[in-house]
């Protein structure tokens, strides 16, 4: 969508802002030994109190009510009771959720507790780059020359980036215009970002592989060679300058 009058920055503010409530507190709520599924319900429990809706839910019929990815898991973990945290692990929660007719979407990965596993190399990598993407949008740039800056990041840094997985345009429904904002460089992408419109951008950044396969269970995405990735997302607002981050909340990427 493009923010075209008063209401709409006002709407896009406020599920925004629930949206980055909501990973907040669930990112301080998870421990050790507990389940996906509880740290997922309590995600659902703030959501409701805000008034705003699960986006995969409520687009999907999706089995939670946030996604929550662990270890290998690169995308749109099921949040279930036999999923037990431990400590160490590299964590993605995902909330996306519709608040009076508006959509945000807000995503960060981490690592649990003690980084026993070396993880918070690829955590840090991720951020970085997420900082650095948005630090170059503005109204006129190719996309594709966005992907290209965040898979050139992400090779310095030695990882590489999940290819098949993209930021998406949002506003008024989890997907729109443009679909398709790429970790890598496309060259048949001629698109560029608007100013006024409202885009979701996420890295992928991954230790090995650069495909994203369907699990079994029909949601759970993992990597085609294995590995681990880490994924950071914000909703913003394309400007002529510095982008508008509409679901930047103090302490979740620093």
């Amino acid at each position: 969508m493009s923010i075209t009058k008063e209401y709409e920055l006002r709407g896009m503010q406020e599920a925004s802002h629930a949206v980055a409530t909501t990973l907040r507190a669930m990112r301080e709520y998870a421990k050790p030994g507990m389940s996906a599924k509880e740290l997922d319900d309590f995600g659902g429990e703030i959501l409701n109190k805000l008034g705003a809706k699960s986006a995969p839910k409520l687009t999907y019929g999706f089995p939670g009510w946030t996604c929550i990815s662990i270890n290998n898991e690169v995308a749109h973990g099921i949040p279930s009771a036999h999923k037990i945290l431990q400590e160490g692990d590299l964590v993605n929660i995902d909330v996306s959720a519709e608040l009076n007719g508006f959509w945000s979407d807000n995503g960060g990965s981490f690592v649990l507790g003690e980084d026993l596993n070396g993880h918070n190399k690829l955590v840090n990598a991720s951020k970085r780059i997420l900082k650095q993407a948005l630090g170059n949008i503005r109204g006129g740039v190719r996309i594709a020359d966005i992907g290209k800056l965040i898979e050139t990041e992400a090779k310095k840094s030695g990882y590489k980036v999940i290819r098949n997985l993209t930021g998406h345009g949002i506003g008024r429904s989890l997907h729109e215009e443009p679909h398709e904002i790429a970790n890598y460089y496309n060259r048949y992408n001629l698109a560029r970002f608007r100013k006024n419109s409202v885009v979701a951008v996420e890295t992928f950044i991954s230790t090995a592989s650069t495909i994203a396969s369907t699990e079994k269970d029909g949601w759970t995405l993992t990597g085609s060679k294995g590995g681990y990735v880490a994924q950071h997302e914000h909703t913003i607002i394309v400007t002529d300058g510095k982008p508008v981050i509409l679901t930047e909340m103090n302490g979740i990427f620093d």
